[in-house]
């Protein structure tokens, strides 16, 4: 028996004084974590390599109520940190494809259908998804259209009954769509170049749903995620689908970004720790020159640097998801919209000088799809899966700073305006 190899488990869990997680996070974090290596993670690396999960494993999660824990609330007292400690657990593999397979899909869209969808819509689908006998995706990005979200131009046109909305258009890189019996599928209404206003949210019917077309995409990381490129040919979507009020699209939608955002940056700062620990762990014991590679400066200054850096994020996004305990959603949204999609930047930043310490450390073995160096090659294919889904990281930044530079703004007119002064 040997204790934890550095890097390998957040403080926390290594006994350290925390200010943020109470014996409820900790019970939960242990009940968890044998689950999930028996269900998921034994397999990831076979279902990462032959692209697919197993069929039978999404029956298993829903049956565990393990597909989306925040909504099903399997404790009274779920919270943010509950929601971390799942996230974190789900990515401990090292591996995004195989957690991401089951619940991606169903995380961001089944919220929308919960918090903003009519009372008929929600009796008629939710129960079905809730119980895993259906499965949903968010469809969000086009072709043309990725993290600038007010370009899409799929549109939706009411048919000449009333009755229906013919929706048609194409929708590329959605996460889980191959295997969605729905979509919460955002599509434009209003006049071309109308921007954000004319975007509704519609449940657009998928599989085996008339004019509807959907394949898998080869992409270079997280294989086993399903990603789907859908075309929608006059696809007759009924009227009661639309997903709250017709032109209030692009409102729902950011009311996900925070929850999207940090759970990206949760499995982006897990796969950083396991691809450093994988490291650390292969210095150790690999030999160089006469003695093992961690007795050469350099090697361990490779290792201070990118440990620096993945620690200071590991507490960055503890306190992310403490302040979503904390603040209420409205509050959340407007406070946490730019520090939020700078964490998720930075997550992916972290992850890529994590996997590419780990693949120079291991050498031809980290460069090699085979061996002692198999989990080091796929994280460091997985890490543009960190960097661009969610919002590509460039956007990210710029959209970070304009949004902290409008809440000063109007906070310092508030401000002056309490003081009795001339805005």
């Amino acid at each position: 028996m040997t204790a934890p190899v550095p890097f390998s488990e957040p403080p926390y869990l290594l006994g350290l004084p925390t200010p943020y997680f109470n014996p409820s996070h900790r019970a939960w974090q242990a009940a968890i974590r044998p689950w999930l290596q028996t269900h998921l993670h034994a397999h990831a690396i076979e279902w990462e390599q032959s692209g697919t999960s197993a069929p039978s494993v999404f029956a298993t999660f829903a049956q565990a109520n393990m597909l989306i824990p925040s909504l099903l609330a399997p404790l009274p007292e779920f919270d943010s940190l509950h929601g971390y400690i799942f996230g974190g657990e789900m990515a401990r593999s090292g591996l995004a494809g195989p957690g991401g397979s089951l619940t991606t899909g169903m995380a961001f869209g089944v919220p929308l259908i919960l918090k903003f969808g009519s009372e008929a819509l929600q009796d008629r689908v939710i129960p079905d998804l809730l119980t895993g006998r259906k499965r949903c995706c968010i469809a969000i990005t086009e072709p043309d259209a990725g993290s600038g979200v007010a370009g899409i131009v799929t549109t939706a046109v009411r048919s000449g009954d009333g009755r229906c909305w013919v929706v048609n258009g194409r929708k590329k890189w959605i996460t889980n769509g191959i295997w969605s019996d729905y979509a919460s599928m955002a599509v434009r209404t209003g006049p071309p170049g109308s921007g954000a206003s004319g975007i509704p949210l519609l449940l657009v019917p998928l599989k085996d749903h008339p004019g509807v077309t959907m394949r898998r995409l080869s992409v270079s990381g997280l294989t086993s995620s399903g990603t789907t490129y859908i075309e929608l040919d006059d696809v007759r979507v009924p009227v009661e689908n639309l997903i709250g009020e017709e032109n209030q699209g692009m409102r729902y939608i950011m009311t996900n970004f925070n929850d999207e955002r940090l759970a990206v940056a949760t499995g982006a700062t897990r796969q950083a720790r396991v691809a450093l620990s994988a490291a650390f762990e292969y210095v150790l014991k690999r030999e160089a020159f006469g003695k093992p590679l961690v007795e050469q400066p350099v090697v361990r200054r490779r290792l201070a640097k990118a440990g620096a850096l993945l620690e200071s994020l590991t507490a960055w996004v503890e306190q992310f998801a403490f302040m979503m305990t904390k603040l209420p959603h409205h509050e959340a949204d407007v406070l946490l919209g730019g520090p939020t999609a700078l964490l998720k930047a930075q997550a992916g930043m972290v992850f890529k000088e994590c996997a590419d310490t780990a693949v120079l450390l291991f050498g031809g073995n980290g460069y090699t799809k085979t061996g002692q160096g198999q989990l080091v090659e796929i994280l460091y294919r997985d890490v543009m899966g960190g960097r661009i889904p969610g919002g590509s990281e460039d956007v990210l930044l710029d959209l970070a700073v304009r949004q902290l530079v409008k809440i000063y703004k109007v906070q310092t007119k508030m401000l002056q305006a309490a003081r009795g002064l001339k805005l």
